[in-house]
């Protein structure tokens, strides 16, 4: 979607002007991972208006392959609104404009296989469950378990704007059992699920292999499937607090996070590293107004990422801290092919 920023605090009815800027989870985690050298592609459908212009230019900048996004000359593309506001907050506002968009015309007969498979990770977000039935159709098609498919990645992303009622947001339970790996906040979880705690959700959730459960300021923890001494399934859990953040605006940090994570999976690292450039990526997106954020440089997070418990609990993030590198490293274009993600 074309995201529209407000220049100054207050309600939508009360804000006179805007800027300009580009949203959406799925393309939000592509850019972010392709802004750190991963190599990443984009599948979606946006209008042939000014603003699918507009989407196409400003995520290919970002490194991102948009070959396979198709044009619809019939359905505009997707805009919304919001306020500069938290989005915990009551007085948070967002006016989403995307019934009827091109994006909610995507379907699985529409998408080619062999570009949603090229990938080691295929991310899909439940904000696209909710845009129309045709969306949803896609999602349960693509969380279908078959051999030979990517890791499939899935980030709930529950919004309750864009859901008739809580009844219906269960449909997003149903497609976290079809992934491999899942982002889930425990507010969400609450909100759509009445699931209390990371435990019950793991709980609710057990054909995921890997389950990361997000826990606001107080963390995050990752449920990891393991087999235990005698050939029985187990569960590992770790836990890494988060860090102190000069909070800017908080939209944008949970596919931030996302992305950290999986850079971290398309290196191989452990769970808490994993975890731990979440959490950095996250800082990155929380401390800039909009929803897309340069994360720090893969050195530079590494370094961080190494820190013992007590100095990372001592960590403290302040707007412009992706920029405190003084090392000399930058992140470069590109990084092996292997560490590929769609």
């Amino acid at each position: 979607m074309v995201t529209f920023l407000p220049r100054l605090p207050g309600r939508l009815a009360d804000v006179p002007s805007f800027d300009r800027a580009i949203g959406g989870a799925e393309s939000n985690v592509a850019c972010t991972l392709a802004r750190t050298g991963h190599t990443t592609r984009w599948i979606s459908r946006v209008g042939t208006d000014g603003f699918g212009d507009h989407l196409l230019a400003a995520i290919a900048d970002c490194g991102v392959d948009v070959r396979h996004v198709r044009r619809d000359p019939l359905r505009p593309t997707g805009v919304y609104f919001r306020t500069a506001g938290d989005r915990a907050t009551g007085a948070h506002e967002v006016a989403y404009y995307r019934a009827g968009s091109a994006a909610s015309a995507m379907t699985a007969d529409g998408l080619d296989p062999a570009a949603l498979h090229a990938g080691r990770i295929l991310h899909l977000s439940g904000i696209t469950a909710a845009l129309s039935a045709d969306c949803l159709g896609l999602l349960r098609e693509l969380t279908t378990r078959r051999p030979g498919r990517p890791l499939l990645s899935f980030d709930v992303n529950y919004r309750p704007g864009l859901w008739r009622d809580t009844a219906r947001a269960r449909v997003l339970l149903d497609l976290a059992r079809g992934a491999d790996l899942v982002f889930v906040g425990d507010d969400e979880a609450r909100d759509a699920w009445g699931l209390h705690g990371p435990r019950a959700i793991r709980r609710a959730l057990p054909e995921p292999h890997t389950l990361v459960v997000k826990q606001g300021g107080a963390g995050a923890t990752v449920f990891r499937r393991t087999r235990e001494p005698g050939g029985r399934d187990g569960d590992a859990a770790t836990f890494v607090p988060a860090l102190d953040v000069d909070l800017v605006a908080a939209t944008g940090a949970g596919d931030a996070f996302a992305a950290g994570f999986l850079s971290a999976t398309l290196r191989g690292l452990p769970d808490r590293a994993r975890l731990r450039h979440g959490h950095l990526w996250a800082a990155a997106a929380l401390t800039v107004p909009g929803d897309l954020a340069t994360p720090p440089s893969r050195p530079y997070a590494d370094r961080l990422a190494a820190l013992d418990d007590p100095a990372w609990e001592r960590l403290r993030l302040a707007p412009g801290w992706t920029d405190a590198d003084t090392s000399g490293h930058r992140p470069t274009r590109r990084y092996p092919r292997n560490e590929r993600a769609t």
